[in-house]
């Protein structure tokens, strides 16, 4: 028996040490196709102006009736509209309970800006144009139209992950003008008509407490949750294999990594901008 033991464990640890190997080998292939598709980015903007713009489009308002009903725009929209929404409600419930209640407008002028908007701005994108791209890529991927542009002399990567990556980017700064928005009218919709507080003494603590220079810094916020996203999405589906099924599982991998890293970010530049300190002073 225990001339057995070394024998038996010799193939589980082979396999740990090959499952960590494959991991870290796949860090790298995909930290390399990052590298790339950021440095094709100068070719996309060059050669590929007439993609880039029709992806624009796609991405920001959808094609034929999905413009109406599911376009990228209507659903951060109505995402934020409802996540200012339910600021309304907590926010003024829980204030009154404490006898300040005036400072509702104060909750929408720091957590929309901060916290909320850039949230669920990431994760409308990585629901509807990171979901979108990796479909695309993995659809072409299966169907070998990408190996037909590289026989071609088609730089792929910065046709499809480029042009991709700049479309988001792009897109991101209208959409996330709307998203802050909606939210700041959801929550003032919902604090001065439902609940029926003054609006001027709403306006009041909401100017008061509202900072441009905070507003400029989640803009940057969301600009960095674009990139991330669309580098993942396209990623996963430049690399999707397997048939239609690999495609669909390619999605969810796609979104499953993009949500998590859309939380990482907001964690890290919300600490690399606001610190310990939160640069925040309740006063007035």
């Amino acid at each position: 028996m225990t001339g057995a033991q070394p024998a038996a464990l010799y193939p589980r640890t082979r396999r740990i040490v090959r499952g960590c190997v494959d991991g870290w080998n796949r860090v790298g292939r995909q930290t390399e196709f990052y590298g790339l598709t950021v440095k094709g980015t100068w070719d996309a903007f060059v050669h590929y102006k007439s993609e880039l713009v029709r992806l624009t489009a796609q991405m920001s308002l959808g094609s034929g009736a999905l413009a109406i009903i599911g376009g990228t725009i209507v659903v951060v929209g109505f995402l934020t509209l409802s996540a200012g929404s339910l600021i309304a409600v907590q926010a003024y419930t829980q204030l009154q309970q404490i006898g300040v209640d005036a400072l509702a407008g104060f909750n929408s002028a720091f957590l929309n800006v901060r916290l909320v908007s850039p949230l669920v701005a990431g994760i409308g994108l990585a629901a509807t144009i990171g979901a979108g791209a990796t479909a695309q890529l993995g659809a072409m991927r299966i169907s070998e139209e990408i190996d037909a542009m590289e026989v071609m002399g088609i730089r792929s990567i910065a046709y499809l992950a480029s042009t991709r990556l700049i479309a988001g980017v792009v897109v991101v700064i209208p959409l996330y003008c709307v998203a802050v928005l909606m939210a700041f009218l959801a929550t003032r919709v919902g604090t001065t008509f439902v609940y029926g507080q003054s609006t001027g003494v709403y306006d009041h603590y909401f100017n008061t407490f509202l900072n441009p220079t905070d507003l400029l810094w989640s803009f940057l916020q969301a600009v960095i949750m674009a990139v991330v996203v669309m580098l993942v999405h396209t990623y996963y589906g430049f690399t999707a294999s397997g048939g239609p099924a690999g495609v669909g599982e390619a999605v969810g991998r796609a979104v499953r990594a993009s949500l998590v890293a859309v939380v990482f970010v907001t964690l890290f530049v919300s600490l690399a901008i606001y610190g310990q300190s939160g640069n925040f002073h309740l006063s007035g």
